[in-house]
């Protein structure tokens, strides 16, 4: 690659990220769309393969999907409200919980005072600010409908993801191609290189582990709700979302199910059940839904995870958070090309200054007496 050319794509890359960050309060519908064309093309690409057109198999996706989705929307959200207006109505017996029974044990176990902390003073502050989760739909319009310019950007917002999303899975092929066309023939070859490995990494975790955390939400919820969980619902889709982090849903979720099944049984017997449950979970993670549907190419540490998703967050907000492992796997499979070039350069290799071996060998540096009488 020549000064030039480097100076360029460099110009490119600010050009880009500065457009990113100025024009970030409508970027959500687009990268929406772009994420959903990117996990959607694989499926695109295969009904093409079996005869039919780019348009009417991106056609067939959207009904699809669009019939799932709708599914999903009827059969959980009033599931979901329900077992959120419960937990509402659980937290004043959780605290009550801890004034008469957790706090005594800690004061005669450990000799510590918690009561510095006023309880009541909590529960009041929780009973009068939670929102009754039975109709999840109406309490968010009603919030949306404070102000009309809210709401009307909003489904605006809405709208334009389907919309976007089906002219962008109908060119995705044709898109790439264009754009790996406009690359200097020079560098084509390497950047063809690197997109393809971020393509791995990205293609391993984002469409692998959404896949993991809709089996590990099922599996936790369907098991709790064998032992008779009023919340596995909610617990289980807790569980399964925090399952982005590998081992964070298990923790998350064992500690949660943990706290309902005892205010709602009082005994040990289901704290054993919902640790069987999470085991088995974590089991079936191990052991086959993480190599089977992620595979060992990812490369993306738990800790990168973490802050990847926060850093996102912190800088773009949401839609830094639909950022964050895109551009941290493109950035993991920079540096290990940065680390593998490192390995190769002279900066690694060179030797130590003159009189001196590159392995310190002490003999180097002593004098042979019989030269020293000469």
């Amino acid at each position: 690659m020549t000064d030039s050319q480097r100076w360029f794509m460099l110009c490119v890359t600010l050009i880009v990220f500065t457009f990113l960050y100025l024009l970030e309060p409508i970027l959500f519908p687009f990268l929406t769309a772009m994420l959903l064309s990117y996990l959607w093309d694989p499926v695109v690409d295969r009904l093409e393969e079996r005869g039919l057109t780019r348009t009417v198999s991106v056609i067939i996706v959207f009904v699809l999907f669009s019939i799932l989705l709708a599914v999903v929307l009827v059969l959980l959200l009033p599931m979901l409200g329900r077992q959120i207006d419960a937990l509402g109505q659980r937290i004043p017996l959780l605290l009550e919980q801890l004034d008469t029974v957790v706090i005594p044990w800690i004061q005669t176990t450990l000799g510590a005072d918690p009561r510095s902390v006023d309880l009541k003073v909590v529960r009041e502050v929780l009973q009068s600010n939670w929102k009754q989760g039975t109709d999840l739909v109406t309490q968010i319009l009603s919030k949306a409908s404070h102000s009309g310019l809210l709401l009307a950007g909003w489904l605006a917002n809405m709208a334009l993801i389907p919309v976007v999303t089906f002219y962008l899975l109908r060119d995705w092929d044709v898109m790439i191609a264009k754009i790996q066309a406009l690359l200097p023939l020079s560098v084509e070859p390497r950047v063809s290189l690197f997109a393809s490995e971020c393509d791995e990494v990205l293609g391993a975790f984002i469409k692998g582990q959404l896949l993991v955390m809709l089996c590990l939400g099922g599996v936790y919820s369907i098991g709790l709700a064998a032992i008779g969980l009023d919340l596995a619902l909610l617990v289980g889709m807790l569980a399964g979302l925090a399952s982005i982090v590998p081992y964070m849903g298990f923790f998350v979720g064992i500690m949660a199910a943990g706290i309902a099944a005892f205010l709602q049984f009082h005994d040990f017997l289901h704290l054993g059940l919902v640790g069987l449950v999470f085991g088995i979970g974590q089991t079936l993670e191990g052991m086959v839904l993480t190599p089977l549907m992620v595979g060992d190419k990812i490369g993306l540490h738990p800790v990168a995870v973490i802050f990847a998703i926060m850093a996102g967050g912190q800088l773009f907000g949401f839609t830094g958070i639909l950022l964050a492992l895109p551009v941290a796997a493109i950035i993991m499979v920079l540096l290990r090309h940065l680390h593998d070039g490192y390995k190769i350069s002279e900066l690694y290799h060179a030797t130590l200054n003159a009189g001196h071996s590159p392995t310190g060998d002490l003999n180097d540096t002593v004098t042979d007496p019989k030269e020293t009488k000469d």
